[in-house]
């Protein structure tokens, strides 16, 4: 039986936004990121929600840090991180994602891909993935706002379903933007 805690009447559900960048993070350019993964989730979400922020260089053991403090520390249910993700030396959030994570979904991943190839050829290259840790689940987003939007537009039907298996609080959607699938009677 599915035990997910209601979210009371003005409690806001704590989301990690995670931004992976060696350039932001130095303060070379502005965190795109981020603020792309926040405006999505305020399109999508209809339970209050407070994104817990955090601003990364790309390097595994900040990476992992972070996750590691927003899953156990912060207690967020969700937790979405941006950059990273794709081919070159330094993106490395995918391997920091997986050694902090209980169980990977490969379907997040999967289904992302899939979304971006419809917009760019590219998409193949990119490593996006999911998975949980405790009552956690961590989605990998790429870099860019239209492709953040683009991929959480995708996959966040079934994120409010998964934190409600993962014990999490239960998460409504605006479903003119976005119908949550939960089972009858979940």
């Amino acid at each position: 039986m599915i035990s997910a805690e209601p979210v009371h009447a003005g409690a806001a559900v704590r989301i990690g936004v995670v931004t992976i960048s060696d350039r932001a993070f130095r303060g070379i350019y502005a965190d795109q990121g981020g603020p792309g993964i926040e405006a999505a989730l305020t399109r999508i979400m209809a339970s209050p929600w407070q994104a817990v922020r955090r601003l990364v260089p790309d390097e595994r053991p900040a990476i992992e840090a972070a996750l590691r403090e927003l899953a156990d520390v912060e207690r967020c249910p969700l937790i979405v991180t941006t950059g990273g993700t794709g081919p070159s030396p330094r993106d490395v959030t995918p391997e920091a994602t997986e050694a902090v994570c209980d169980r990977v979904l490969p379907g997040f991943g999967e289904l992302m891909r899939a979304v971006s190839l419809r917009s760019v050829p590219t998409a193949i290259l990119s490593r996006q993935m999911a998975g949980t840790r405790g009552r956690s689940l961590i989605v990998n987003l790429p870099g860019k706002p239209s492709a953040i939007a683009e991929c959480l537009a995708a996959v966040f039907p079934a994120i409010p379903y998964c934190i409600d298996l993962i014990e999490g609080p239960r998460i409504e959607t605006d479903p003119a933007v976005c119908i949550a699938f939960r089972p009858k009677g979940a």
